[in-house]
């Protein structure tokens, strides 16, 4: 069995207790970043060998991991924080795994995602997630424009390097609509802002930035 498990996007406390049963009964974890879920781990006294499984190396771990699994080996999946395979690594493995008829299942848990939309005061009964916009100025304004006329409601995640470069691009494409963005989310300094993009521009113009944000975009002006 494959188990694609959710880990804490901030705050440890928020790990499940099926996560945690499940990542001490594997042979070995998947991990995006081991020395990020070695302190995971450490935190709740688990002690299990963790396998390298980021973008840069993941087609060349999907055969072995599928003859591991072949072995009858249990084997989990976890990223960086939050729900693996969401605008991170693994869904290619979940591919592999479907047409070699291997079993899997996922473990619930947390997502910055769901977690800014029980957080936002915008009208969110119908939503687009669009994961990371393009880094380069030109693809993220060519996609900003095809869908500039979808009358709902737009979820995004970014950096705070591109932050407020994407900002003035949505300003200039959709006007100065209400948005919502959080950091820190779960954790002690966790931080949600809601206003129009102009005065976001203003505020981000003055205020660096800091650590990964995501963003609701109100469905119309």
């Amino acid at each position: 069995m494959l188990y694609i498990v959710a880990t804490p996007i901030g705050n440890l406390e928020d790990i499940t207790l099926r996560a945690l049963r499940v990542l001490k009964d594997v042979n070995f974890i998947l991990a995006e970043d081991t020395r990020k879920t070695g302190r995971l781990l450490a935190r709740f006294g688990v002690k299990k060998p963790l396998v390298s499984f980021h973008d840069h190396n993941e087609i060349k771990k999907i055969s072995w991991v599928i003859k591991e699994l072949k072995k009858e080996k249990q084997i989990a999946l976890v990223s960086n924080a939050g729900t693996p395979t969401v605008s991170d690594p693994g869904y290619k493995l979940i591919r592999a795994c479907k047409e070699e008829l291997l079993p899997i299942t996922s473990l619930p848990g947390a997502s910055s995602l769901t977690n800014i939309l029980a957080l936002t005061t915008l009208a969110h009964d119908k939503f687009v997630f669009l994961g990371y916009l393009p880094r380069k100025k030109g693809q993220r304004k060519k996609l900003l424009e095809k869908i500039k006329n979808w009358e709902i409601t737009f979820v995004f995640f970014e950096s705070p390097f591109r932050l407020e470069s994407s900002l003035r691009d949505l300003r200039e494409i959709f006007g100065n609509r209400e948005v919502t963005l959080a950091r820190e989310m779960t954790k002690k300094f966790e931080t949600v802002y809601e206003l129009n993009l102009e005065d976001a521009i203003g505020y981000f113009e003055k205020n660096r930035p800091r650590g990964e944000f995501t963003l609701i975009l109100d469905s119309c002006a």
